[in-house]
């Protein structure tokens, strides 16, 4: 697809009230309320992608808008942040909740437990509840994704992608033995820093690292944002790891034997956070599964350099499944 084509897509920036956190959304698709927008025919799925950790959700645009554009367009594709996540300009103002329940704060929203019950409130206040979904899971946004389904089971989810999924034994993954110290010894020490470092910086001179940065790895400038660099979004970003190195120990065999007729995992095998014995064990556990491996050689990190080849094989994994919608 060509880039003339992606600019024609429209996506709507959006900053919403959910468990009394401002949260960001980024909405691809003419459809910005699916309760009250007449200005297109109402779709019948929402294509829910749930990101990895940190969630700077403009890294997810290019995978967005090439699935958006795979499925002809007849369905929304959303990006929600995590809470915490995303950096809040001064002059943006929020919107209040039109559901009073969705203002109510959860216990620990900025942690493991409060980031699911932060997706769960989302789709209760901003999605019908008749709307049937697809979760694109990635990295530990498909851990989220499982327990969203082991604590809301009516959920009407028809498909739920994982894509390298980070659902067991993080701790002792190739990444995790260097990550777990860092994020659960040195968390404080790594606070001060990014407070020392990047709280005095002027708005200015962020602006022009995101952009230097963007350049450097030929990211398009619509996926850069001010998130990486601000140390409110940084220290929950790790706050959030911390609990995912202590948490996520065990795979949860009995919420994916229950929905394994929903589920399609996506193993990598140069994947420093779930390796190739992962996928072996989850294979041999559930041969029935829809359980594949990456082939070509595609980076856990996909949205930075492999969003085309991923979005076409999320649509092509979806194609039946909205073909009959």
């Amino acid at each position: 697809m060509d880039s003339e084509n992606k600019e024609e897509i429209p996506v709507h920036e959006e900053f919403l009230l959910c468990c009394g956190i401002e949260t960001k959304v980024l909405k691809c698709g003419p459809w910005t309320d699916l309760f009250n927008d007449q200005g297109a025919y109402r779709p019948k799925v929402l294509i829910l992608i749930i990101t990895g950790n940190p969630s700077f959700v403009n890294f997810y645009l290019p995978f967005a808008k090439t699935l958006y554009s795979l499925v002809n367009r007849r369905f929304p594709v959303w990006i929600i942040s995590h809470a915490g996540h995303s950096f809040i300009p001064k002059d943006k103002k929020i919107p209040p909740a039109s559901d009073d329940s969705n203002t109510q704060e959860v216990k620990d929203v900025y942690g493991l437990h409060g980031q699911i019950e932060h997706k769960l409130a989302f789709l209760r206040t901003y999605v019908p509840k008749q709307m049937k979904l697809v979760l694109i899971g990635h990295s530990i946004g498909c851990y989220i994704s499982l327990q969203m389904l082991k604590y809301a089971p009516e959920l009407p989810v028809i498909r739920s992608l994982m894509l390298f999924p980070t659902i067991e034994r993080m701790s002792v993954s190739p990444n995790g033995k260097i990550a777990t110290p860092l994020l659960c010894w040195f968390r404080y020490a790594l606070y001060a820093i990014s407070y020392i470092l990047l709280k005095p910086l002027p708005e200015s001179i962020k602006s022009f690292i995101i952009r230097s940065f963007g350049q450097a790895r030929s990211i398009p400038d619509e996926c850069m944002c001010m998130s990486p660099l601000d140390p409110f979004c940084l220290a929950n970003a790790a706050y959030l790891g911390g609990q995912e190195m202590v948490q996520v120990v065990e795979r949860d065999n009995e919420t994916i034997k229950k929905h394994l007729s929903k589920l399609i995992f996506y193993y990598g095998t140069i994947d420093r956070w779930c390796p190739k014995e992962y996928y072996d064990d989850i294979k041999k556990d559930f041969p029935e599964g829809d359980i594949q491996l990456c082939e070509k050689k595609i980076p856990h990190a996909f949205i930075l350099s492999h969003s085309q080849a991923m979005a076409e094989m999320a649509a092509d994994w979806l194609k039946d499944d909205l073909s009959k919608i």
